[in-house]
């Protein structure tokens, strides 16, 4: 087997800001892997917040070419890589390639029946409430929006949003940048809001306040669930799990933490680093056992693939094998 890594930097329509972090592009790596004149790709941007960029992206998948060029399944590489980026776009690309050489759909694969899903919307983090009510105004098309907030005044953003966009469903991403006496305050005050869900208000590794803890609107798992390994855990303290590739190190980890996950009796949600159609189209997959869905890094982009994911009025269409898988 043949294999081959880049690096792909895509540019932003705007600066992207969540709690503590600000992006000006989409950089990741694209795994390719050719065999039988085959050839299968993956794309992954790694989870941030664990350190992992582009540059050492490239240099964990470099470092097991060898190995990789000898034909692993898919099953080895979850040994021969931990949970993350580089894994991702292997995995990915090894899935891409399996469909290719076998003339199959990744829903051949998987006995999964597709179906078109409603992604999310974000609306990233600003200053002040008039600023994020503008913006969410400005998505008119979206008929969900994912809230991305900090411990500056969540509720008055909330709130000045839910008076622009009465329509719309909202979510909300704290990005662990709330404590808990913020969430305690908050939560009886957004009741009236009609929120779908908050995702992970406090830090990745201090929630254990959440064990026992009633909230009248369900409270989501991002940071505090990365793998299946931290589903026991994360089950105890948060009703829904966020899904990510790039945390779960590929699809083959995301398809068990989803199964496992419904086991626990967590509802779902599939997640994104940003990122092109290529690193969505997996992600798409997870979205169909999922009951939020956040696959909206394309429209945060300047450009993408052009035989991409098709986006309208926030319902994504079932994706072409010309993409992937």
């Amino acid at each position: 087997m043949k294999m081959s890594v880049h690096i792909e930097e895509w540019e932003l329509t705007q600066p992207f800001r969540i709690s503590g972090f600000e992006w000006i592009n989409s950089r990741g790596v694209v795994v390719q892997l050719a065999e039988d004149g085959f050839i299968g790709r993956g794309e992954a941007q790694g989870v941030f917040y664990l350190d992992e960029n582009a540059d050492n992206l490239f240099g964990q998948v470099h470092g097991v070419a060898a190995e990789i060029r000898k034909g692993i399944s898919r099953e080895e590489l979850q040994e021969l890589l931990p949970a993350g980026g580089a894994r991702n776009a292997i995995d990915c690309a090894m899935w891409d390639l399996e469909c290719k050489k076998s003339g199959k759909t990744i829903w051949d694969l998987t006995g999964i029946d597709p179906k078109p899903v409603t992604t999310v919307f974000t609306i990233g983090l600003e200053n002040t409430p008039e600023a994020m009510a503008t913006k969410a105004a400005a998505a008119a098309d979206a008929p969900v929006l994912k809230i991305k907030l900090d411990g500056r005044q969540p509720y008055e953003k909330l709130a000045a949003i839910r008076a622009a966009r009465p329509d719309a469903a909202l979510v909300v991403d704290a990005n662990q940048g709330w404590d808990f006496e913020l969430l305690k305050e908050v939560i009886p005050k957004c009741v009236g809001l009609d929120l779908g869900m908050i995702e992970q208000p406090l830090p990745r590794g201090g929630d254990e306040k959440l064990e026992g803890f009633e909230s009248p609107i369900i409270l989501a798992a991002d940071e505090s669930c990365l793998h299946t390994g931290e589903l026991e855990t994360a089950a105890r303290r948060y009703d829904m799990i966020n899904i990510k590739l790039d945390k779960t190190g590929g699809l083959t980890e995301a398809l068990k933490l989803a199964y496992a996950g419904r086991e626990t009796g967590c509802q779902l949600m599939v997640g994104n680093m940003t990122g092109t159609s290529l690193g969505m189209a997996p992600a798409f997959v997870i979205a169909q056992l999922c009951d939020f869905v956040d696959i909206d890094g394309p429209l945060l982009l300047k450009y993408d693939h052009p035989n991409g994911l098709n986006y309208n009025k926030g319902v994504v269409d079932v994706f072409h094998s010309s993409l992937w898988g």
